[in-house]
Protein backbone atom coordinates (compact mmCIF):
# COMPACT_ATOMS: atom_id res chain seq x y z
CA UNK A 1 0.00 0.00 0.00
CA UNK A 2 0.87 3.29 -0.24
CA UNK A 3 1.34 4.13 3.09
CA UNK A 4 3.76 2.64 5.70
CA UNK A 5 4.07 2.19 9.31
CA UNK A 6 7.13 3.96 10.87
CA UNK A 7 9.27 1.56 12.53
CA UNK A 8 10.00 0.02 9.41
CA UNK A 9 13.37 2.25 9.59
CA UNK A 10 14.22 0.80 12.95
CA UNK A 11 15.19 -2.21 11.65
CA UNK A 12 17.48 -0.93 9.26
CA UNK A 13 19.58 0.09 12.06
CA UNK A 14 20.36 -3.17 13.40
CA UNK A 15 20.87 -4.88 10.55
CA UNK A 16 23.33 -2.29 9.37
CA UNK A 17 24.70 -2.19 12.77
CA UNK A 18 27.49 -4.45 12.16
CA UNK A 19 28.50 -3.33 8.49
CA UNK A 20 31.86 -2.89 8.85
CA UNK A 21 35.44 -1.94 7.40
CA UNK A 22 38.28 -2.29 9.45
CA UNK A 23 40.81 -0.36 11.06
CA UNK A 24 42.79 -0.38 14.34
CA UNK A 25 43.62 2.12 16.92
CA UNK A 26 41.56 5.99 16.49
CA UNK A 27 38.86 5.27 13.65
CA UNK A 28 39.02 6.94 10.74
CA UNK A 29 35.63 8.89 10.02
CA UNK A 30 32.75 7.02 9.05
CA UNK A 31 30.06 8.66 7.18
CA UNK A 32 27.85 10.92 9.09
CA UNK A 33 24.20 11.29 8.93
CA UNK A 34 24.66 14.89 9.77
CA UNK A 35 24.13 16.98 12.71
CA UNK A 36 21.58 14.78 14.46
CA UNK A 37 19.71 16.01 16.82
CA UNK A 38 18.58 13.62 19.64
CA UNK A 39 14.67 12.75 20.54
CA UNK A 40 14.25 15.76 22.90
CA UNK A 41 16.50 18.26 20.38
CA UNK A 42 20.14 17.71 22.35
CA UNK A 43 23.02 16.35 20.22
CA UNK A 44 23.66 12.34 21.13
CA UNK A 45 27.42 11.60 22.46
CA UNK A 46 30.29 11.67 19.54
CA UNK A 47 30.75 7.60 18.55
CA UNK A 48 33.70 9.02 17.37
CA UNK A 49 35.17 10.12 20.39
CA UNK A 50 33.73 6.92 22.07
CA UNK A 51 35.36 4.70 19.73
CA UNK A 52 38.30 6.47 19.89
CA UNK A 53 39.15 5.74 23.14
CA UNK A 54 38.12 2.48 23.30
CA UNK A 55 41.13 1.72 20.09
CA UNK A 56 43.76 3.63 22.09
CA UNK A 57 42.92 1.13 24.93
CA UNK A 58 43.48 -1.66 22.46
CA UNK A 59 42.50 -3.77 20.22
CA UNK A 60 40.56 -3.21 16.68
CA UNK A 61 37.92 -0.52 16.28
CA UNK A 62 35.83 -0.88 13.06
CA UNK A 63 34.35 2.05 11.33
CA UNK A 64 30.62 0.74 9.59
CA UNK A 65 30.60 1.45 5.93
CA UNK A 66 27.26 1.86 4.35
CA UNK A 67 28.78 1.40 0.70
CA UNK A 68 29.35 -2.36 0.92
CA UNK A 69 26.26 -3.10 3.20
CA UNK A 70 23.15 -4.76 1.66
CA UNK A 71 19.91 -4.02 4.01
CA UNK A 72 16.78 -4.44 3.16
CA UNK A 73 13.41 -3.65 5.78
CA UNK A 74 10.01 -5.31 4.12
CA UNK A 75 6.79 -4.57 5.34
CA UNK A 76 3.51 -6.33 4.29
CA UNK A 77 -0.12 -5.47 3.21
CA UNK A 78 -2.78 -6.19 5.74
CA UNK A 79 -6.33 -6.42 6.08
CA UNK A 80 -9.86 -7.95 4.48
CA UNK A 81 -8.62 -5.93 1.00
CA UNK A 82 -4.96 -6.37 1.40
CA UNK A 83 -4.85 -7.23 -2.39
CA UNK A 84 -5.82 -3.36 -3.40
CA UNK A 85 -2.66 -2.56 -1.04
CA UNK A 86 1.19 -2.52 -1.66
CA UNK A 87 4.12 -4.27 0.36
CA UNK A 88 6.83 -1.64 0.86
CA UNK A 89 10.76 -2.25 1.04
CA UNK A 90 12.85 0.03 2.52
CA UNK A 91 16.77 0.75 3.16
CA UNK A 92 19.21 3.75 5.37
CA UNK A 93 21.76 4.58 2.76
CA UNK A 94 23.99 6.82 5.43
CA UNK A 95 24.59 5.82 8.79
CA UNK A 96 27.33 6.70 11.25
CA UNK A 97 28.75 3.34 13.64
CA UNK A 98 31.41 1.41 14.91
CA UNK A 99 32.51 -1.89 16.24
CA UNK A 100 35.05 -2.41 18.93
CA UNK A 101 36.82 -5.77 19.08
CA UNK A 102 39.10 -5.91 22.02
CA UNK A 103 42.09 -8.09 22.42
CA UNK A 104 39.77 -10.29 24.89
CA UNK A 105 37.66 -11.52 21.79
CA UNK A 106 34.12 -10.86 20.64
CA UNK A 107 32.32 -11.86 23.60
CA UNK A 108 33.65 -8.50 25.06
CA UNK A 109 32.93 -6.79 21.50
CA UNK A 110 30.44 -4.01 21.49
CA UNK A 111 29.15 -1.95 18.75
CA UNK A 112 27.11 1.16 18.10
CA UNK A 113 24.73 2.41 15.37
CA UNK A 114 22.61 5.76 14.66
CA UNK A 115 21.10 6.54 11.57
CA UNK A 116 18.42 9.76 10.57
CA UNK A 117 14.61 8.66 9.55
CA UNK A 118 14.50 11.33 7.30
CA UNK A 119 17.46 9.99 5.08
CA UNK A 120 15.28 6.35 4.55
CA UNK A 121 15.20 5.26 1.15
CA UNK A 122 11.71 3.91 0.58
CA UNK A 123 10.61 1.58 -2.36
CA UNK A 124 13.71 1.81 -4.94
CA UNK A 125 12.32 0.54 -8.02
CA UNK A 126 15.78 -1.05 -8.83
CA UNK A 127 15.20 -3.04 -5.44
CA UNK A 128 11.23 -4.17 -6.00
CA UNK A 129 12.13 -5.07 -9.51
CA UNK A 130 14.37 -8.23 -8.15
CA UNK A 131 11.84 -9.22 -5.32
CA UNK A 132 9.14 -11.28 -7.19
CA UNK A 133 5.80 -11.04 -7.71
CA UNK A 134 5.42 -9.78 -4.21
CA UNK A 135 6.71 -6.70 -5.44
CA UNK A 136 6.21 -6.82 -8.75
CA UNK A 137 4.05 -3.79 -8.70
CA UNK A 138 5.63 -0.60 -9.84
CA UNK A 139 4.86 2.46 -7.78
CA UNK A 140 4.46 6.33 -8.88
CA UNK A 141 7.01 8.82 -7.71
CA UNK A 142 4.34 10.44 -5.98
CA UNK A 143 3.07 7.31 -4.24
CA UNK A 144 6.54 6.73 -3.06
CA UNK A 145 6.11 10.13 -1.66
CA UNK A 146 2.71 9.58 0.14
CA UNK A 147 4.17 6.51 1.67
CA UNK A 148 7.13 8.96 2.76
CA UNK A 149 5.03 11.34 4.06
CA UNK A 150 2.90 9.30 6.11
CA UNK A 151 5.34 7.38 7.73
CA UNK A 152 7.18 10.23 8.91
CA UNK A 153 4.56 12.42 9.54
CA UNK A 154 3.21 13.25 12.98
CA UNK A 155 0.47 10.58 12.92
CA UNK A 156 3.32 7.91 13.30
CA UNK A 157 7.03 8.28 13.36
CA UNK A 158 7.42 11.69 14.37
CA UNK A 159 10.44 12.17 12.27
CA UNK A 160 10.87 15.90 13.61
CA UNK A 161 10.55 15.20 17.20
CA UNK A 162 12.34 11.77 17.20
CA UNK A 163 14.91 11.98 14.02
CA UNK A 164 17.57 9.55 15.36
CA UNK A 165 17.35 5.57 15.53
CA UNK A 166 20.33 4.08 17.77
CA UNK A 167 21.67 0.96 18.48
CA UNK A 168 23.42 -0.30 21.39
CA UNK A 169 24.99 -3.74 22.03
CA UNK A 170 24.92 -5.02 25.01
CA UNK A 171 25.96 -8.24 24.95
CA UNK A 172 28.17 -10.84 22.59
CA UNK A 173 27.27 -14.54 22.89
CA UNK A 174 28.76 -17.35 20.43
CA UNK A 175 31.59 -18.81 18.92
CA UNK A 176 32.75 -18.13 14.98
CA UNK A 177 31.10 -18.16 12.96
CA UNK A 178 27.50 -18.48 14.69
CA UNK A 179 26.81 -15.45 17.47
CA UNK A 180 23.89 -13.46 18.78
CA UNK A 181 23.71 -10.05 19.83
CA UNK A 182 21.21 -8.26 22.29
CA UNK A 183 20.60 -4.87 21.62
CA UNK A 184 18.72 -1.94 22.37
CA UNK A 185 17.16 -0.04 20.44
CA UNK A 186 16.14 3.08 21.05
CA UNK A 187 13.57 5.14 18.57
CA UNK A 188 10.52 7.48 18.82
CA UNK A 189 11.39 8.36 22.09
CA UNK A 190 11.20 4.71 23.55
CA UNK A 191 13.98 1.81 24.15
CA UNK A 192 13.73 -2.10 23.81
CA UNK A 193 16.07 -5.03 23.70
CA UNK A 194 16.05 -7.68 22.02
CA UNK A 195 18.21 -10.47 20.53
CA UNK A 196 19.74 -11.07 16.60
CA UNK A 197 21.33 -14.23 15.59
CA UNK A 198 24.23 -13.55 13.40
CA UNK A 199 26.09 -15.33 11.04
CA UNK A 200 29.86 -13.91 10.83
CA UNK A 201 33.01 -14.73 9.40
CA UNK A 202 36.55 -12.47 8.79
CA UNK A 203 37.43 -11.87 12.35
CA UNK A 204 39.75 -10.17 13.34
CA UNK A 205 41.34 -8.44 10.05
CA UNK A 206 37.61 -8.21 7.81
CA UNK A 207 34.09 -8.72 8.70
CA UNK A 208 31.12 -10.29 6.57
CA UNK A 209 27.78 -10.65 8.19
CA UNK A 210 24.61 -12.25 7.23
CA UNK A 211 21.36 -12.26 9.20
CA UNK A 212 16.92 -11.43 9.50
CA UNK A 213 15.39 -10.62 12.58
CA UNK A 214 11.57 -9.17 12.92
CA UNK A 215 10.69 -6.45 14.96
CA UNK A 216 7.39 -5.73 16.24
CA UNK A 217 5.83 -1.69 15.57
CA UNK A 218 3.47 -2.35 18.25
CA UNK A 219 6.56 -2.87 20.75
CA UNK A 220 7.86 0.59 20.47
CA UNK A 221 4.21 2.03 20.82
CA UNK A 222 3.33 2.59 16.92
CA UNK A 223 -0.07 1.39 16.10
CA UNK A 224 0.19 -0.30 12.72
CA UNK A 225 -1.19 2.13 9.68
CA UNK A 226 -4.95 1.34 9.10
CA UNK A 227 -7.85 2.80 7.64
CA UNK A 228 -11.40 1.78 7.15
CA UNK A 229 -11.49 0.06 10.31
CA UNK A 230 -8.74 -2.39 8.64
CA UNK A 231 -9.74 -2.89 5.44
CA UNK A 232 -6.45 -1.69 4.68
CA UNK A 233 -3.59 -2.05 6.69
CA UNK A 234 0.19 -2.68 7.20
CA UNK A 235 0.97 -6.43 9.44
CA UNK A 236 2.65 -5.27 12.87
CA UNK A 237 5.25 -7.29 12.21
CA UNK A 238 7.82 -6.41 9.83
CA UNK A 239 10.97 -8.10 8.20
CA UNK A 240 14.94 -6.87 8.28
CA UNK A 241 17.37 -8.87 5.92
CA UNK A 242 20.96 -7.93 5.70
CA UNK A 243 24.26 -8.87 3.96
CA UNK A 244 26.83 -6.60 5.31
CA UNK A 245 30.48 -6.92 4.53
CA UNK A 246 33.65 -4.97 5.38
CA UNK A 247 36.08 -4.04 3.33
Amino acid sequence: MNKTSPLLAALVAIAAGLSISCTSGLPAAAPSPGAIAGPAGGSPPSLTTTYGDLGRAGGNVIALDPAASVVRIYVFRDGRAARLGHNHVLAAPRFEGFFHLPDSGAADARFDLAFRLDELEIDNPAWRAGLGSAFASVLSAEAIQGTRDHMLGEANMEAARYPLVQIHSLRISGEAPHYAAQVAVRMHGQAREMWIPLTVDGLPGRLSVNGSFVLRQTDFGIKPYSVAGGLLAVKDEVIVDFRLEGR
